[in-house]
């Protein structure tokens, strides 16, 4: 990756001089026999106090992160018209106009982009060239890759050895743009969340911060943006998966100035098909089952239709509410 040191020394300075900042943590350490163990433990302890964490040396070219980023600005700057093509094959997964709840945000989304078909089908609905085409593909290819072997890094840092379901579940892509203006500076881009799945891999906007994560004490920390690293939270499903140990972390994108902000979200939800379970490893007398077996298509269903957008809906997945 060109200019890693120096991204390096970036992310180490704000990690030692900023309370704002979040654990990083170094791809290349889980390579390295003698570092690999303390790797695993720092990422673990970044999953629990957290559910938030920023990793460098993860394997996407930084050019290619340039690439997607221009290209992400041009499929937002189509017309209305077009960008309206892009329709649900889920609710949510599809084009996002403005709405009261978040009049600065749009998006357009794609369901699992680790299908040909779903890419192909994308491609088609906004008349992608195929320059837009070539590069969505091989950003696609290597943040699917790359989220796939975080979820088996982080099976093995609670000691999970059987991760091979993870190759079934869906991968969702979703580009985002605010619209902020000096009108809007102070207000919200997007209301306090957590995502309802797995694991999310964030693109920030490298010029135009607003990201802010609630720690565990209730405080907004605000996320400034670090060119060429990777922002990785982790959702509900994590949450349940992991018996309760990993953090949902909440979040909220805030206007802190008059500037388009434009990130790219690429979400490993759930498997398409079959039941999330808590491995067998993480259940035993002293950490008995918090929750029960679920589809996730069918949680997240009664989390959309009961706005339940900050991880209340666990609750009825929760052991003790088996009837």
């Amino acid at each position: 990756m060109e200019n890693n040191d120096e991204v390096i020394n970036i992310v180490m300075e704000e990690s030692d001089n900023s309370k704002s900042n979040i654990p990083v943590i170094d791809m290349r350490e889980f390579e390295d026999l003698l570092d690999s163990e303390k790797a695993y433990q720092k990422l673990r302890e970044a999953c629990e106090e957290w559910g938030c964490f920023r990793i460098i040396n993860h394997g996407i070219p930084t050019p290619l992160m340039s690439e997607m980023k221009t290209v992400v600005r041009s499929l937002l700057d189509l017309p209305e018209e077009i960008k309206q093509r892009n329709t649900d094959v889920v609710t949510g997964s599809g084009y996002m106009a403005p709405s009261l709840m978040n009049p600065l945000y749009e998006g357009l989304g794609l369901y699992d982009f680790g299908s040909l078909e779903a890419l192909n089908s994308f491609f088609d609905q906004l008349d992608a060239s195929s320059y837009q085409r070539d590069v969505i593909e091989k950003y696609a290819k290597g943040v699917h890759e790359m989220a796939m072997d975080m979820g088996r890094k982080l099976a093995k840092s609670l000691g999970v050895k059987k991760i091979d379901p993870l190759k079934e579940w869906v991968c969702q892509f979703r580009i985002n743009k605010y619209n902020f203006s000096p009108e809007s500076v102070g207000s919200s881009g997007v209301q306090l969340h957590t995502d309802s799945g797995f694991l999310t891999v964030l693109q920030e906007d490298e010029n135009v911060s607003g990201l802010e994560i609630m720690n565990k004490n209730g405080d907004f920390v605000p996320i400034e943006p670090c060119p060429g690293t990777l922002l990785l939270n982790l959702g509900d499903v994590a949450k349940a998966w992991s018996n309760g140990r990993f953090c949902n972390v909440k979040h909220r994108v805030q206007c802190k100035e008059a500037s388009i902000r434009v990130s790219i979200a690429s979400f490993l939800l759930g498997p398409k098909n079959g039941t999330v379970e808590i491995p067998q490893e993480l259940v035993d007398d002293e950490h008995p089952r918090l929750y029960k077996p679920f589809i996730y298509e069918e949680y997240r269903s009664h989390r959309l239709s009961e706005k339940l957008h900050t991880g209340e809906a666990l609750q009825f997945i929760e052991t003790h509410n088996i009837a």
